[in-house]
């Protein structure tokens, strides 16, 4: 069972990595902001369009290390068509995975995002994981300072 989740863990990472979704600008976006790890070098530019409180469409722009191009480009294709709310649930259940902090976690409630459970296991590719969603969560919330995973 491990060696399939790992499989796939890296075929998901491998192929969002080489392929990312959503990778442009959006023009007229309502959100932009940008996220940098340090640590890594991961930046991003994240761009929510918003009808009202709905995600209508998110991208982003930048370069970074696998793990972080796949989790922003993951989280783009899921979060289209959910409220701010959903989207800030979402994060808070990715964080509590990411990090270890919920070990009753249900991962089938976290679909294609569960690929990336596996970071937990190296404390240093948390912070690649977990950056576009700090960074998400701060168009949310409608800020506009950069967003640092440090």
């Amino acid at each position: 069972m491990f060696d399939e989740l790992r499989d796939l863990y890296q075929e998901v990472i491998f192929d969002h990595n080489r392929n990312p979704r959503n990778f442009r600008v959006i023009e007229d976006a309502d959100r932009q902001v940008d996220g940098f790890n340090p640590l890594c070098g991961d930046r991003l530019t994240l761009y929510l369009k918003m009808d009202g409180d709905v995600i209508k469409d998110a991208s982003f722009q930048g370069s970074g290390c696998a793990i972080s191009t796949a989790s922003v480009s993951l989280m783009t294709e899921i979060i289209k068509g959910m409220t701010a709310q959903e989207a800030e649930a979402l994060f808070k259940k990715f964080h509590e995975m990411t990090t270890g902090k919920d070990d009753n976690l249900q991962l089938e409630a976290l679909g294609k995002l569960a690929v990336l459970a596996g970071v937990r296991e190296y404390p240093a590719r948390v912070k690649c994981a977990t950056l576009a969603w700090h960074t998400l969560d701060a168009a949310l919330q409608n800020q506009h300072t950069p967003v640092s995973t440090e």
